[in-house]
């Protein structure tokens, strides 16, 4: 239990020119990131009582997939949508979203570990910890530099049987994330999303307006993926 957890899910960086630029021009993607603000506002309130709470913990780390930007609601990102499923197995949990929109694996090392380290800080560790980061360092090409060096960076930091999502991108620092996770996996250090093979093979219908982020289909075919990967390993009784 922490009853005073306090954490923002709002990205300390300005949103970038051509991202305003795009908003501009485009209507579909100015929609979309006009839930930023209001979607980090929700997971923040969500996440004081969620940590206030007690039984068993599940702690996601990410970006805005984490978040759930482009569905249509702040619980229906893949998230929030594998939360509802795992309830009505019989799971009682605790949800805390740590994900922020735009962010890096730097700042999962910088800003969400520190935040799943105090969440931990009783002894009690969480029940499920996910993780899925890396989207927006490999989309931009001064971002891939050391990527592979901090992602190693974060896994070493993880705790032990946390379940990490790969890559599905073709650039070659995706490529040795996915390698590094496969041998991690198969050392049984970490559970092993594998979005590169088991994701949609089409995005059609399933992207929100800005064609970029998943809507609440794509988003329903992300928590299928995860919960496999879960039951996979019998991480949930």
């Amino acid at each position: 239990m922490a009853p005073d957890f306090d954490y923002s899910n709002r990205s300390e960086r300005p949103r970038g020119p051509v991202l305003s630029a795009l908003s501009t021009a485009f209507p579909g993607v100015r929609s979309v990131q006009e839930q930023v603000l209001p979607y980090a506002v929700w997971w923040e309130s969500h996440n004081r009582v969620a940590a206030a709470g007690g039984g068993p913990l599940w702690v996601a780390l990410g970006d805005s997939m984490t978040q759930g930007i482009g569905a249509s609601a702040p619980d229906l990102g893949w998230v929030g949508q594998l939360s509802g499923r795992l309830a009505t197995r019989g799971w009682d949990h605790r949800l805390v979203n740590l994900g922020v929109n735009g962010a890096r694996v730097e700042d999962v090392l910088d800003r969400q570990l520190p935040a799943l380290e105090a969440l931990e800080s009783d002894g009690s560790p969480a029940a499920l910890v996910t993780v899925v980061i890396g989207s927006n360092d490999v989309v931009v090409r001064r971002h891939r530099r050391g990527l592979v060096e901090r992602f190693t960076a974060m896994l070493d930091r993880l705790p032990e049987g946390a379940v990490v999502s790969n890559l599905p991108n073709p650039q070659r620092e995706a490529r040795a994330v996915d390698a590094m996770l496969h041998e991690r996996a198969a050392a049984g250090r970490l559970v092993l999303v594998d979005m590169r093979r088991d994701g949609p093979r089409s995005w059609r219908g399933r992207l929100a307006s800005d064609k970029f982020h998943p809507n609440d289909r794509g988003y329903a075919d992300m928590a299928s993926v995860v919960e496999r990967a879960i039951d996979r390993a019998g991480l949930i009784a």
